[in-house]
């Protein structure tokens, strides 16, 4: 038997990929490997993950099923004879209608992606259709199926048997057609931490995510991913976490922070695996002890404290689920109560503040920061952790609140500077790390350019 390379198409319906498959054969018949993960996704289809096989065999040819658009990913092919198969995209978008029809035998296979509908008609008896789906079947499931009629003018698909001569079923008979077709909504995004500095800042990049604040999804909560339908999204950013440095030291504040930030966070990465989510986790520069000038991703951790440590712990975690981003930052300022709105504050109320100027960094906005990991969704690079936070040269604490002074009018020269060890002198407080700029190069390798510190100082001082 005469075969033919492994290989994939795109079609006119995007991520719909049509596959050659190699057919070996000899007088006692034929073999081919059906489904390859690894060679095929080496090739550029989707690693979907199925966990169902479900084969559908039909008596006699002219046998029509669909159009049926399910909400997974589904990967067709036929075990033996031959179909005419047609798709039809009925997701929502300006391909919404697009139509694409090819012959499927055992040496052919197409991946069918969530929301396009399916539909074959056998043209020899005794054909064995086999597909693999990515979630289980439920009647759950089943209701959130989008139909189109076989026999819709507008799609207009070119049956080779004539539709009255074919074997239909009475519910494929009643499908609407396109002009009353439902189009089929995307997954979401779910966003954790809703109400924190960041998520706030992701409303504004992402306004069609589902955003859960504390009193829905609590990360600390062994429940709290009970009642989430995962099927419904397709990625996750996690912006929540335990963030009091200083009472993480604390016999209680150690417990918590260890719920929140490792035993919750191990809980979302299990289920991103099991549901083939994209898991976006932020990470902190307090996952290291501040003794390199810039800190690269590749740099091993080494945290000074609690705090840290659940943060690297939770980094390590994150970085076992297959489609991951680690987008790790330092000084965060955003919406809500800040370093940059206290030295305002300090200033306006002709307070004279003693700021550390041995901790040297840059700050994060969370405008650049939302909008990085924006940039990381759509664009889709190699998964893994991503340094984020402004450009610019290093400063200090103290630096900064001097500029806060001046762009607030005020006399920079009444911050004073002070050591660490000074300012901490006699309280209790966690370790820091000294120096936490983070090395930018693989976020701006991806074409997403950072906005310079002080140009986003100055822009956020003139909207507070």
């Amino acid at each position: 038997m005469a075969t033919k390379p492994l290989n994939i198409q795109e079609t006119s319906i995007p991520g719909l990929v049509l596959l050659d498959l190699p057919v070996h054969g000899d007088n006692r018949g034929w073999f081919k490997e059906n489904w390859q993960r690894e060679k095929m996704v080496g090739l550029g289809l989707p690693d979907f993950g199925p966990v169902q096989n479900n084969i559908s065999f039909n008596d006699a040819a002219g046998a029509t099923r669909g159009i049926h658009a399910e909400p997974w990913d589904k990967y067709v092919s036929v075990a033996t004879g031959r179909i005419f198969g047609a798709w039809v995209d009925l997701r929502q978008g300006n391909t919404f209608g697009t139509v694409f029809t090819a012959e499927l035998g055992p040496d052919t296979a197409i991946f069918v992606p969530r929301g396009v509908g399916n539909s074959y008609q056998t043209l020899e008896d005794d054909t064995a259709y086999v597909y693999l789906v990515n979630a289980h079947w439920s009647a759950e499931a089943q209701s959130e199926y989008t139909f189109l009629n076989l026999a819709d003018p507008t799609a207009a698909i070119p049956w080779p048997i004539p539709l009255e001569q074919a074997e239909r079923s009475g519910k494929d008979l009643a499908h609407p057609e396109l002009p009353d077709v439902v189009p089929m909504a995307p997954k979401r995004t779910l966003v954790l931490g809703a109400n924190g500095q960041l998520g706030r800042a992701l409303r504004e990049v992402i306004p069609d995510a589902d955003f859960a604040a504390r009193d829905r999804i609590d990360l600390a909560d062994p429940t709290a991913f009970d009642g989430v339908r995962w099927a419904d999204y397709d990625t996750v950013i996690n912006a929540a976490a335990y963030t009091k440095v200083d009472e993480a030291e604390t016999e209680s504040g150690r417990t918590d922070a260890w719920a929140a930030n490792v035993a919750g966070v191990s809980r979302l990465a299990r289920a991103a695996t099991e549901h083939g989510l994209t898991l976006v986790h932020v990470s902190s520069d307090y996952v290291f002890d501040g003794t390199h000038e810039s800190a690269s991703e590749l740099q091993p951790f080494s945290p000074l404290g609690v705090y840290g440590q659940t943060k690297a712990a939770g980094d390590a975690v994150v970085a076992t689920v297959p489609r991951h981003y680690v987008v790790r930052t330092s000084w965060v300022i955003g919406e809500g109560g800040n370093f940059v709105r206290t030295m305002r504050s300090l200033a306006e109320r002709s307070i004279d503040p003693s700021v550390v100027d041995d901790q040297i960094g840059r700050l994060s906005f969370t405008q650049d920061i939302a909008a990085g990991i924006a940039h990381l969704l759509r664009t889709r690079p190699d998964y893994g952790t991503y340094n984020l936070t402004n450009a610019g040269p290093s400063v200090s604490w103290a630096d900064i609140a001097r500029r806060v002074f001046e762009l607030a009018g005020h006399d920079p020269h009444r911050v004073s500077g002070v050591s660490t060890a000074d300012y901490f002198a006699g309280k209790e407080a966690a370790p820091r790390p000294l120096r936490s700029t983070l090395s930018l190069d693989k976020i701006t390798a991806t074409g997403f350019e950072p906005r310079d510190a002080e140009t986003a100082l100055v822009a956020y001082l003139a909207d507070a």
